[in-house]
């Protein structure tokens, strides 16, 4: 792949992962007193490419 792929994927990366982190944190803060795990689900789609990539995962708040 070339570097202006690279490049490109990277700061899309980038992009999902900060703003998802922030997005979670902001909702940690409101979660219901007592809950400290949670199930995470991520969907990134391409529909040009007919892609649907899927992670799922546990968020654990407090230990």
């Amino acid at each position: 792949m070339s570097d202006e792929f690279n490049m490109s994927m990277r700061k899309f990366l980038k992009q999902v992962g900060v703003t998802s982190q922030k997005a979670i944190e902001e909702a940690l803060r409101d979660a219901p007193a007592g809950e400290n795990s949670f199930y995470a689900k991520a969907v990134i789609t391409i529909d040009e490419l007919g892609l649907r990539h899927e992670v799922t995962g546990e968020i654990k708040a407090k230990e």
